[in-house]
């Protein structure tokens, strides 16, 4: 039997779509966008599982809006380990620091 991965999700949650990025386990390798689909809970569902019949153990995020935690829910319901992050905790650049040279 082969060993699971671990695969960093990231989910841009909207009413219509969800987009789904994806980091593997190795901090090298850089974040791709894996895929949109339908908003809702059974096409993101679908999506993942399909990284876990590939092996992969899932650690998901996404940020906290209106469409609420049904998501994270149901995902917590499926065994799955999900971060809903508040928008105010995501680091972001200093526009300072951007424009700055040294």
């Amino acid at each position: 039997m082969s060993q699971s991965t671990a695969a960093y999700v990231g989910l841009d949650v909207h009413k219509d779509s969800i987009d789904i990025a994806l980091a593997e386990a190795a901090r090298e390798v850089e974040v791709r966008h894996l895929a949109t689909v339908a908003g809702g809970i059974e096409p993101v569902t679908k999506a993942l599982r399909r990284l876990v019949s590939a092996g992969h153990r899932l650690h998901i995020v996404y940020e906290a809006g209106p469409c609420g935690f049904v998501l994270q829910r149901h995902l917590h319901a499926l065994g799955w380990h999900c971060d809903v992050v508040a928008p105010s905790s995501i680091p972001r650049p200093c526009p300072q620091a951007a424009g700055a040279s040294t």
